[in-house]
Formats: C-alpha cells, structure tokens, sequence
C-alpha cells in the first residue's frame, strides 16, 4: 500500500483530493486528507462571518465523500522531509509516500510590536469567530478600525456597514488608493462607495505599533473599540520552518511541477507555494489540478510532461455588501451590481461542487 497524505483542506489541498479520485487511482494507492477541521471552511468568505452578515453554516463545504479517502483531523506540528513523516499534536505521527502541502496562510504583522496582540484576524474560523464577537459586541456609535485596505479589508469594512449602520468604521491603508492591485476604475469606484456610506479611509498610513483598544498611525494614538488586521499574509509557521529555499513571505520555491527541490515526492499548493501570481482560492485550484496531473503520471510511473500549461485565471471579483461589487475579467473592469450577482453565483456552484 503506497500512501498520499494531502496537509489542509482547504481551496488547493480539497482540489486535489477531488482530481486524484477518480478512475486513475490505482488500487494500492491510500488518500489520506487531514485538517483541523471536519468540513472546509470557505475563507473567502469570513469577512460576512465576522461582520454578522452569514451564519458560519453558510461558509462551511462538507469534503468529498469517497470509500479511497480518508479525513484525519489533527493540528500538524512538524514535517520531516528526510523520513517521509508528519508530526501531530499529542504524538500521532502520518507517514507517506506522497505529501502535498496546503496549510495556507497566517497573518504578517511586519514586526509592529503588538499587531499579533491587539488586533483581530479572519484568517481562520476559530479567529473569525472571536473577531465576530469582538465586533458585533462594540455598542452603538463604537469605533471600528481595519488595518489593510487590500481584498479582504474592503470586503469586510463594507459588509459591516451594511450590518452595522451605528458603527464608526475607518481603514488604514498605506498607499495612495485602497485596493492599489486593481484597475483605476475599480479603486475610485469603491472609494465612492466608503464616501457614499460614510467608511473612513486613512491613506498613506503607516502603522507604528498597537496597544490595547489603540493604533498609532504615524505616531498618532486612534482609539479603537476593535482592530481587526488584514494587512498582509505569509505562509504557514510549519511550512516556514521547512529546511527548503523560501521566497520573503516564507513561501517555498518549487520546480517546474509544483514539487520541492531534492523533495520531488513533496508538493506545495495554494498560499504556501511562492508563484509569480497574488495568492487566491482561484489560483491554489488551478495548481492543485496541475499537481493532482503530475501524481498520476508519477503514481502510473509513466514520464512527467514536458512542461504544465500556463495558468488560466478567470479573474478576480470582490463585494461591497450584499448589492455591489466590483470585478476583473481577463482585460475589462466590472463594478455595481453585476460583479456581486456574479460571485454570488461563483460561490453556489462552488458549494453543489460544480466548479
């Protein structure tokens, strides 16, 4: 019995359980799919958690179902690439033949002394969940403060609103525009939108260090009934600390096939996998296609490809509440209502498993 053993079911490690069973599965192959959690959180959508405008059953996907695949839930300690094992909370310990790494992401606190202390996260259920608590019990005229004007910032600055129109919210962002990754139009677009709805942005803002119930922006103390952080990701303490090159993000660098150099039996998916490619749920699927194909030609000892095709991304689409949004699809630029009908519609399929 040969053994793969997938670390994380999220985005990129639930992909690749999905393609690698089917047909071409050869029998004496065992798929063994671990996470903290019995069912996979959908992490694109916990800003709507945290700001109590989704019930977490609505962001939570059963994993696939089949007789060949079996869940482990456990906190992953340690990997030891030299003797083929994973190290578990209270002594279990996995070996495998096979490992693909998927454990996501952590927040990046950019050495700001107390950001890891003060604020709160929605990089995880269990965080999202605190921050949900910390934010929804802020009493009426309470000042909220987001540090990070990227995707998920905006996304939860404007579904809070939505949920909370008694809230002072404000976002601290360090650039000229929020969402400085997308087209001019989009920036300006919800810009308007944070204007129109009375949301606080802080350009140009440069985060000292957090205390307790406040943020020093360059120096200056903002009093803060709840912080929550979205300023930035890196990759996974456990994967950080693997004895491998990684990039500045703690990300690892990888071949041609997605696999660890002098490790070609281990791949690496999703946000802990440095690509010439912003880190998404989009992305770690079309990865986790690509590795599923190389494991098949591996598993059937057959000649890996020349090359893996290029990858085809559809775009990007964001929201602002539950009527706006705004979206990039290959060159042209969507903004108001049908960007968020077309997520909407995204995240239905994603949930009857159809794409």
């Amino acid at each position: 019995m040969k053994r793969l053993v997938i670390l994380g079911g999220g985005y990129g490690g639930v992909r690749v359980a999905e393609r690698m069973l089917t047909n071409e599965l050869p029998d004496d192959v065992f798929v063994t799919l671990v996470d903290r959690m019995p069912f996979h959180g959908l992490k694109t959508e916990y800003y709507a958690l945290a700001a109590g405008t989704e019930p977490e059953h609505a962001v939570r996907v059963p994993f696939p179902s089949d007789p060949r695949l079996n869940v482990k839930h456990g906190e992953v300690m340690h990997i030891d690439l030299t003797q083929r094992s994973v190290h578990f909370a209270g002594g279990d310990t996995l070996e495998y033949d096979w490992l693909v790494i998927a454990l996501g992401c952590e927040d990046r606190y950019h050495n700001i002394p107390g950001a890891d202390q003060f604020t709160h996260s929605i990089q995880t259920l269990g965080a999202t969940r605190k921050t949900y608590e910390a934010v929804n019990n802020v009493g009426p005229y309470g000042q909220i403060t987001i540090v990070g004007a990227g995707l998920s910032g905006v996304e939860l600055a404007s579904e809070l609103r939505e949920s909370r129109s008694d809230l002072n919210i404000r976002i601290l962002d360090r650039g000229e525009n929020i969402l400085s990754p997308f087209p001019k139009k989009l920036r300006e677009y919800a810009s308007q939108w944070f204007i129109e709805h009375d949301v606080q942005i802080v350009s140009m803002a440069q985060v000292n260090r957090v205390e307790q119930g406040v943020v020093y922006n360059h120096d200056q103390p903002l009093a803060s009934d709840a912080i929550v952080w979205t300023a930035g990701i890196q990759a996974n303490r456990i994967v950080r600390d693997l004895p491998v090159e990684h990039d500045n993000s703690g990300r690892v660098i990888l071949n041609q096939y997605h696999q660890i150099p002098n490790y070609s039996n281990v791949y690496v998916v999703g946000d802990c996998a440095s690509l010439p490619y912003a880190p998404s749920a989009q992305l770690a699927e079309v990865q986790g296609d690509q590795i599923a194909l190389v494991l098949k030609a591996e598993m059937k000892g057959e000649a890996l490809p020349a090359g893996l095709p290029g990858f085809k991304l559809k775009g990007t689409l964001g929201s602002l509440g539950k009527k706006e949004g705004f979206g990039v699809m290959g060159k042209i630029s969507l903004v108001g209502s049908m960007p968020r009908v077309l997520k909407s519609g995204v995240l239905w399929m994603y949930k009857k498993h159809l794409g």
